[in-house]
């Protein structure tokens, strides 16, 4: 009897613990879209509910609708679930639906749809809520802009994992059957035999930025690169292979600077790619052939090259040949 007495008392106190907690998500929820309206942003749902008593909570917001014009990015989708044990909502998982979500950018709308999309979240206990570890997977999802399908593929596979030093995060990124829209296929394709769908799209590097992610990167500012490790980024289609590994560091303005390291197979391939797709003017696609024949048949397969792509002064090149402005690495 004193044991059933105190079997019901737990149940009770446990009860009561996850409707406080319940109570306290949703609140919290709430307060975080009155905070991003009363900073300018455009943020709504249509309602909020919990469930999964007894051993986590499951909140669903409803047509929920974000909007920033700072960034001109916009999203919204017709529900987001945010899954938690009960002892500790730090640990999340966010599910999306398989309709439609819509993202936009300015007047630039895509339209995403995935079957299992889904994100977890693992923050670190304090007000701050830093990020130890973020992941984003999909089986089989697809990105479509004006009613045709731009990219898709069978699965996607993207980490973020803070280390010892909290600044720095391991990043790593794998796209299964990446598939680039037909039109791109035809721009790009440097023979007739160029398959639909990636052979491999893979990335793994190390990143240190000027401050840890936390809910003042949502809320506030991007925390910015600094420092770039390049283990390895790597991208085979049909019979062109490009790998890549490499250190940049980044300056206050955006710029890098260091040098990568290519190896490419098939590289006239890349080089009438980088033409057609507007990297690379028509008028100095002859010269810079001309040159890197020169440096592949001196390493003894004219097929193959090893080249060093160097950033510097604001500056890109390829080996010996000047590019151009280097891109700026700025998170907005």
């Amino acid at each position: 009897m004193r044991l059933a007495k105190l079997l019901i008392a737990a149940l009770l106190l446990w009860s009561l613990y996850w409707t406080a907690a319940a109570w306290g998500l949703k609140t919290g929820i709430t307060a975080w879209f009155a905070e991003q309206e009363r900073q300018g942003w455009q943020a709504e749902y249509a309602g909020i509910e919990t469930s999964g008593y007894p051993s986590q909570h499951a909140t669903r917001i409803t047509r929920p609708t974000l909007a920033d014009p700072g960034t001109g990015t916009a999203w919204r989708a017709d529900w987001l679930e945010l899954e938690n044990p009960a002892l500790w909502p730090g640990h999340l998982t966010l599910r999306f639906p398989e309709t439609a979500q819509r993202l936009s950018y300015f007047d630039q709308t895509a339209v995403i749809t995935a079957q299992g999309l889904q994100a977890s979240l693992q923050l670190a206990p304090g007000a701050a809520l830093e990020l130890e570890e973020m992941g984003l997977f999909s089986a089989p999802w697809q990105i479509a802009r004006g009613g045709e399908t731009v990219l898709s593929g069978s699965a996607l596979d993207l980490r973020m994992v803070q280390t010892e030093t909290p600044e720095r995060y391991r990043i790593s990124g794998e796209a299964r059957a990446f598939t680039p829209r037909a039109a791109w296929r035809r721009l790009l394709a440097a023979s007739s035999d160029l398959p639909e769908a990636f052979d491999a799209l893979t990335v793994k590097m190390t990143v240190d930025f000027d401050a840890a992610w936390d809910r003042a990167a949502l809320e506030q500012q991007r925390p910015q690169p600094r420092r770039i490790n390049l283990k390895l980024a790597e991208a085979r289609w049909g019979d062109l292979r490009l790998k890549a590994a490499g250190d940049l560091t980044v300056d206050e303005s955006g710029r890098p600077e260091g040098e990568i390291a290519l190896q490419a197979e098939n590289w006239r391939g890349l080089v009438l790619m980088a033409e057609r797709s507007g990297v690379l003017p028509p008028s100095l696609r002859s010269s810079v052939e001309r040159v890197l024949s020169l440096l592949a048949g001196a390493g003894g397969n004219p097929r193959n090259l090893d080249i060093a792509l160097g950033f510097s002064g604001g500056y890109v090149t390829l080996g010996p040949l000047p590019l151009g402005p280097a891109p700026r690495l700025i998170i907005r």
